[in-house]
């Protein structure tokens, strides 16, 4: 089952990955009949919020996840972002208990799949690229294992603190709805390059990355932003 919807999050990443090449493609086509007006003395910056996080939260009570943005727009329509956020998570079994804590910094870029057609239209459809990096805290472990023949053994296993470290592919959407406001969505193939630092219990969630114990993770992003321009 953990298999089968590994692949399906590979298949949705794969077909949104598609879907901007085609709209790329499509734009290129039409750059002879239509030719794009630019904004060079335009500037953006604009700052989210992730609003599925607190929705997620309550539907995963062991974990809890706050995620936040920042991009800067350069010329030729890339995007210079930085994510953050903090978060963690809780082991809650009867023969295991603790519990983790983390913040987390991505930094990246954006690139926009689609032609500007005039300089108002700030919409677009990207696919990205992500570094990053958790700082993580675990708590001292309470274990119980039980024997048959020497009975019941009950111990500690002493807390530490670890940064992890991966790499993202990203695509997404943002669109205008307001001037000024905007929504849209992330979708993220995650790749964790420490995998040594969970090796021994590994966090059940890693707010930023996601299960501590899997090199491969999926993710989806929906965000409620704001722009500043001048």
């Amino acid at each position: 089952m953990e298999m089968q919807t590994h692949r399906s999050m590979y298949r949705f990443f794969c077909s949104i990955l598609l879907l901007a090449i085609g709209f790329w493609a499509r734009a290129q086509e039409g750059s002879n009949d239509t030719v794009a007006v630019a904004r060079p003395d335009a500037k953006q910056i604009r700052v989210g919020i992730d609003i599925s996080r607190p929705v997620l939260n309550q539907v995963f009570r062991n974990r809890r996840s706050y995620e936040f943005s920042l991009d800067y727009s350069l010329p030729k329509d890339i995007y210079l972002v930085a994510e953050g956020g903090f978060g963690g998570s809780d082991v809650a079994y009867e023969d295991l208990r603790y519990t983790s804590n983390n913040s987390f910094f991505r930094a990246g870029i954006d690139k926009s799949m689609l032609q500007r057609l005039f300089p108002s239209d700030w919409d677009y459809l990207f696919v990205g690229l992500r570094y990053g990096v958790g700082l993580v805290e675990r708590s001292d472990a309470v274990y119980t294992t039980v024997d048959p023949v020497w009975g019941s053994t009950s111990g500690s296993i002493e807390g530490k603190k670890v940064s992890a470290h991966w790499a993202e592919l990203t695509a997404g959407l943002r669109v205008e709805l307001l001037k000024g406001f905007f929504a849209g969505y992330t979708v993220r193939a995650k790749f964790l390059i420490t995998q040594s630092v969970f090796r021994e219990l590994p966090p059940a969630y890693v707010a930023g990355y996601g299960k501590g114990e899997k090199t491969t993770s999926f993710d989806f992003n929906f965000y409620l932003q704001y722009a500043l321009r001048w």
